[in-house]
């Protein structure tokens, strides 16, 4: 039969697991400030969808003009797009906003005026690919949904990280 660990080795190791609780939690939240702080800020042309949540309030659906691309836009010569599959989308600055160049499975290389952002294909066919960035929900407060679902056009300030991490910073409408 084993012995049992010492009482203070037991409250060493329960301070330990707590600590690395505590440091996890703090990483994610510091994640999320230092995009904002350090990413680089790009502007997305989108259209809000369903507002509602019964359990989480208010908030507007996304779905970008980047979200749906056509099938010419993949780089990838030598294999076929899988849904499911980590994508890099190129962004160039065009009309107000930034638009799609390229969709790569590896992150490429790109010119100064250009940004990178990262996505998952959902769904992939002959003519164009769905793509998923995790920027599709942002919550307003309570009542500010409705007033954005009647825009027809949303301008989305993005803000990605060096490292591909992206987080929405702001959501304007346009002008009528």
């Amino acid at each position: 039969m084993a012995t049992p660990l010492p009482l203070a080795r037991r409250h060493r190791l329960v301070l330990l697991a707590v600590a690395v609780q505590a440091l996890f939690i703090i990483g994610v939240a510091a994640a999320g400030y230092a995009t904002t702080a350090w990413g680089r800020t790009i502007t997305l042309r989108t259209a809000p969808v369903d507002p509602r949540d019964l359990l989480y309030g208010d908030y507007v659906r996304l779905h970008y003009t980047i979200s749906q691309l056509p099938r010419r836009l993949w780089r990838e010569t030598n294999r076929e797009a899988r849904p499911n599959e980590p994508v890099y989308v190129v962004l160039q600055p065009a009309h107000g906003a930034y638009e799609a160049l390229g969709v790569y499975a590896s992150k490429p290389a790109i010119e100064p005026r250009q940004a990178v952002l990262r996505g998952w294909i959902t769904n992939s066919w002959r003519h164009g690919l769905r793509i998923r960035y995790g920027l599709e929900r942002y919550y307003v407060p309570e009542g500010e949904g409705r007033k954005l679902e009647k825009r027809p056009v949303l301008l989305v300030k993005v803000s990605i990280a060096p490292w591909g991490q992206a987080r929405i910073t702001a959501v304007n409408a346009l002008a009528k």
